[in-house]
Order: C-alpha cells, then sequence, then structure tokens
C-alpha cells in the first residue's frame, strides 16, 4: 500500500486521511488523494474499491465520515452541497451521457454556459451573455463544430458523450471528473477521446475512473488504483500491469 503522506502544496484538489463508513462498511478507508493543476490521471480498481465514492465524496453526493477535502488549497469541501460544488468549478460526467436529445448541439452548449450564470440569465437566455467565441472553441475542441445545427439525439453515442465533456467545458470548470467516458464507444471513438482529453489536460484537470485498462494506458497518465476504500498502488499502467499486488486484486481476475 502506498504512503498516504503527500505533499499537497500548489494542489487543486486534496483528500487527507477521508474515511466514509457506511453502517461498519468502510467505502473509504483513510483515503489520500491530490490532483494538481492541468493535470490527467486515471482511478482504477474492482467493483467495490470505493471509486464510485470518491467522486461522490469530491462532488459533494455523499459527506466523508472523517478525513479533510480541500480544494484550491483553503477550500473545504465538506461545507458545500452538489449545486455549490460546481459553481466553484468542479463538474462530474456520468457514464451514460445527460445532453438534451431534442435540442441541437449549439443550444446544449448554449444551456451549459447559461448554466453557469445567475438564475436570472438562465431564465431569459439572453444572448447579450452568451460568450460565442467561447462556444465555437469549445465545439472545436470536441469535434462537433461541424454538427452545431444537428440534433444531439441524432449524434452517435461518442459524439454525445463529447458533446456533454464540451458542455463541462463551457461551463469553464476547473476539475472534470469522468466516470467511465468511453464506455460503449468504438474503438475509433475511443481513440479520438484519449486524444481530447489530453488535450483538455493542458488547460484543466481531469480524474478519469474506467475499466478500459488498453484506454487507460494510451492516456500516458499516472494511474491510481484503489482496493478496499484505500490507494493500492499508483505509477503509470505499464508498471502497474506488472505489480503482483494490483494483478491479484484487479488485473488478475
Amino acid at each position: 500500500m502506498v504512503n498516504s503522506k503527500i505533499n499537497s502544496q500548489g494542489s487543486l484538489l486534496y483528500l487527507d486521511g477521508v474515511t466514509v463508513d457506511f453502517d461498519g462498511f468502510k467505502a473509504l478507508n483513510e483515503l489520500s488523494f491530490i490532483a494538481s493543476p492541468n493535470s490527467l490521471q486515471a482511478v482504477i480498481g474492482p467493483n467495490g474499491a470505493g471509486k464510485t465514492t470518491f467522486m461522490d465524496v469530491v462532488t459533494g453526493r455523499t459527506r466523508p465520515t472523517a478525513g479533510r477535502v480541500i480544494y484550491k488549497e483553503k477550500i473545504d469541501l465538506t461545507r458545500f452541497d452538489e449545486t455549490a460544488i460546481v459553481s466553484l468549478g468542479i463538474a462530474r460526467k456520468f457514464q451514460r451521457p445527460s445532453v438534451f436529445p431534442h435540442h441541437s448541439v449549439a443550444k446544449n452548449l448554449e444551456l451549459a454556459v447559461f448554466k453557469k450564470k445567475n438564475i436570472w440569465n438562465t431564465t431569459f437566455l439572453k444572448d447579450t451573455n452568451l460568450d460565442k467565441n467561447l462556444l465555437e472553441n469549445v465545439a472545436s475542441k470536441i469535434g462537433l463544430e461541424n454538427y452545431l445545427q444537428n440534433i444531439a439525439g441524432s449524434l452517435s453515442h461518442g459524439q454525445k458523450q463529447w458533446l456533454e465533456i464540451g458542455m463541462l467545458l463551457a461551463q469553464e470548470c476547473e476539475l472534470l471528473m469522468l466516470d467511465e467516458p468511453v464506455a460503449g464507444m468504438t474503438d475509433e471513438e475511443t481513440e479520438k477521446t484519449a486524444i481530447l482529453l489530453k488535450e483538455i489536460s493542458k488547460e484543466r484537470s481531469l480524474i478519469v475512473i474506467e475499466h478500459d485498462i488498453n484506454f487507460i494506458e494510451s492516456l500516458l497518465c499516472s494511474v491510481k488504483v484503489l482496493n478496499e476504500g484505500t490507494v493500492l498502488a499508483e505509477g503509470t499502467m505499464a508498471d502497474l500491469k506488472k505489480n503482483k499486488e494490483v494483478i491479484e486484486v484487479y488485473l488478475g481476475r
């Protein structure tokens, strides 16, 4: 098991000894975790390892029993609810895309921009409050610049996933937490997603939870292996494939 004593200086996100106890079952067990600005890292592990609970704690869905969850070195995330945490710049993408299928790609991105604004702007969708350059840049980044007038429901599964990632970018979130972003994608879509995430990590931080080991390896990023609610090992995917403990609890299954 890796040493939980880590240097949090300059971190974007820092979990310090976080425990989540569900009536005696420790979904997280003194978990320590750090994410730096403009970084990409992956989290893997067997079912029940604590991956979902980890995301729940960071995004305000679950309160830790013990430990600290610190954002930007001074913001205690345990004091905020899910909505407030989004406004702080942390967004979560679930496995199934949650776009607005009956709206165009452009309208989906517009709604995401207005979600970042106040309730008045969201209600009336004023064009004067819309950063169209931001929308165009986001559409280009996710590869949907030629699909802006297409209905979102007509997109392929992979394109819907990219659109939802684009909606998070349109909200100008600083930390994106992605839950199995390539599940159900074709090989080509998976490859394009790896390129997209590496590009995004140049200006945002991403934490990716995935079961597709080949995809994780293609990200060329640091990987943490969770088991029984704590970090069992970390390193490159190539190194972890040689780790006997990781093979025993996860890769060898």
